[in-house]
């Protein structure tokens, strides 16, 4: 039965998500779905079947890939009404996902381990290697420059600021990416992050060296 409800997500999220150009395509959640899973058997905590379909919907209702927010949220809703699952399952799952989400670094408590992990699984996919690929695909996407050193870091952002104000893909990095591996749950994670990590800082530092014209 869950295997068969795993299957319709997996069709659902396909169809919804995959011509998605920005980083959030069916490849992406199935990467968190399996880092998810991963972390999930590492820890020893946590229901494998709610973090699974939490991981593979969780970026459904996401206002950056609907055109508003109550639109996403009701995309996900019909979705849910057409499998077989618990009222108190389906609450669950749309907890996680509402929950986790970066938003301009909002701290928000996770109330379960389940948020946790796919938290976690959804943040390693956004560093590292391809975490760099998928910050310029978002960002050319958005219309963003690659880089302009006359751009400030911006520090505090309301949710409006992240998701409206004017950056830059390489000033992503420190709004956001280079922050992920201090926001981690999980210690399984947190491993995972390392290399990911130093991955970003040698890239930028290239990056860096590149752009003042040293080889």
């Amino acid at each position: 039965m869950k295997k068969q409800i795993i299957e319709q997500t997996e069709k659902f999220v396909q169809t919804e998500l995959g011509e998605d150009a920005t980083g959030h395509d069916w490849f992406h959640v199935d990467r968190v779905r399996r880092n998810a899973l991963y972390i999930n058997k590492q820890e020893q905590s946590g229901d494998p079947f709610i973090i699974e379909m939490a991981a593979l919907l969780h970026d459904i209702p996401d206002e950056k890939l609907n055109e508003t927010a109550e639109i996403g949220e009701a995309k996900l809703d019909t979705f849910l009404k057409t499998i077989e699952l618990s009222e108190e399952e389906i609450n669950q799952i749309k907890k996680i996902i509402a929950s986790i989400s970066f938003k301009g670094g909002r701290k928000v408590d996770l109330e379960s381990i389940e948020a946790k992990i796919v938290q976690d699984a959804d943040r390693l996919d956004a560093i590292g290697a391809i975490g760099i690929a998928r910050a310029f695909a978002y960002g050319g996407k958005k219309g963003q420059p690659i880089y302009d050193p006359s751009y400030q870091i911006r520090e505090e952002m309301t949710i409006e600021e992240y998701r409206k104000g004017k950056s830059t893909s390489i000033h992503h990095f420190y709004e956001k990416l280079l922050k992920l591996k201090d926001l981690l749950n999980t210690e399984s994670a947190k491993k995972m992050a390392e290399s990911r990590h130093q991955m970003m800082e040698r890239f930028l530092e290239q990056f860096y060296q590149e752009w003042n014209g040293q080889s």
